[in-house]
C-alpha cells in the first residue's frame, strides 16, 4: 500500500516534488502510445474523446501535440512514440493556484456550484472534500434530482457529486451526456445552471461548451479539456494523473484548501 504524506502548510515546491514522488506528475503511467493515439482519436472526433468540446477553430494534430507538451509537459519529441511520457508538476501546481481562485471567487461570492466526476475510483473523494468546504464556507451546492436514466444505468448525487450509476457500479465515462441531461434536468426542475461546474472528462467539457464557468482535472491522455481551456472555454484545467489510489491526492486537496483560503 502506498503511504499518504501529509503536507501541513504545504508550499508549492514541496507540492511539486510530492507530486512527482507519487506519479500524480512526473512519469506517470499513462503510456506515450496512449497520448499519441487518444490525440488522433480527438482529431476524428471519436465521441469517447471529444468529451462534448465543440471547436471553435481548426485543429491539426500538430497543433494539439504541440499544446499538450506547452500546457501539460509531455514530451515535445515528435519522434517519442512509445514509453515513457511524462506531465509537468510545475504546470500542476500552476493551474491548481488558478483553479484555487476561481473556487474562492465561488465561495465569496455565494455562487451556486455543480461538482461532477467520470473518475470516481479515482476523483471522487477529491471532489468530495472541495464540495464539503466550499458549501461550509459559504457556497451554493447545485442539487440535481437523481435517478436521470442514462444507458440502462442512471445519475445519482453522492457527497454533492454528480456520477454516472450502472449495474451497482459508478462508472468511469469520458461521455458528456451525464451533464448534458444534468442540466436539461436542472431547467425542467426550473433551476438556473450552475454558477461554476468542479468536473472532469465529459462533464467539464460539455459544461464549458454550454457556456457555464466550469474547473477540473485532465490526464495527459485527455487532450479535448486542454483544447477548451486553449478556446477560452473551460477556464482551468489542472494536468494530472486522474486515476491512482484516491489518498494519494490529499497533500493536492491541502494545498488548493490553503490556496482558496478554505482550510478552516
Amino acid at each position: 500500500m502506498a503511504m499518504v504524506i501529509r503536507l501541513d502548510g504545504v508550499n508549492a515546491q514541496e507540492l511539486a516534488e510530492y507530486l512527482n514522488s507519487v506519479r500524480i506528475t512526473g512519469k506517470i503511467a499513462t503510456t506515450r502510445e496512449v497520448n499519441v493515439k487518444h490525440i488522433h482519436c480527438f482529431i476524428d472526433g471519436e465521441v469517447n474523446h471529444e468529451f462534448g468540446v465543440e471547436w471553435t477553430r481548426d485543429w491539426t494534430y500538430d497543433d494539439v501535440f504541440d499544446l499538450m507538451h506547452h500546457r501539460v509537459g509531455t514530451s515535445s519529441d515528435h519522434e517519442h512514440l512509445e514509453g515513457q511520457d511524462t506531465i509537468s508538476a510545475e504546470l500542476c501546481v500552476a493551474a491548481l493556484d488558478r483553479f484555487a481562485e476561481r473556487l474562492a471567487e465561488a465561495v465569496a461570492k455565494q455562487q451556486r456550484v455543480l461538482f461532477a466526476t467520470g473518475h470516481p475510483a479515482g476523483l471522487l473523494p477529491v471532489h468530495a472534500a472541495l464540495a464539503e468546504a466550499a458549501g461550509r464556507a459559504g457556497a451554493r451546492l447545485v442539487e440535481v434530482p437523481e435517478g436521470n436514466k442514462f444507458l440502462e444505468g442512471d445519475i445519482r448525487q453522492i457527497n454533492k457529486v454528480l456520477m454516472w450509476h450502472q449495474h451497482g457500479s459508478l462508472m468511469h465515462t469520458h461521455l458528456p451526456m451525464p451533464m448534458q441531461l444534468s442540466l436539461e434536468r436542472l431547467a425542467a426542475e426550473g433551476e438556473p445552471a450552475p454558477d461554476l461546474v468542479v468536473a472532469d472528462h465529459g462533464w467539464a467539457g460539455f459544461a464549458a461548451t454550454s457556456g457555464i464557468d466550469s474547473i477540473g482535472f485532465a490526464d495527459c491522455n485527455d487532450p479535448a479539456l486542454f483544447v477548451s481551456e486553449a478556446q477560452g472555454q473551460l477556464q482551468v484545467a489542472v494536468p494530472l494523473d486522474d486515476n491512482v489510489c484516491p489518498g494519494l491526492y490529499a497533500p493536492m486537496v491541502e494545498y488548493i484548501l490553503e490556496q482558496a483560503g478554505l482550510n478552516a
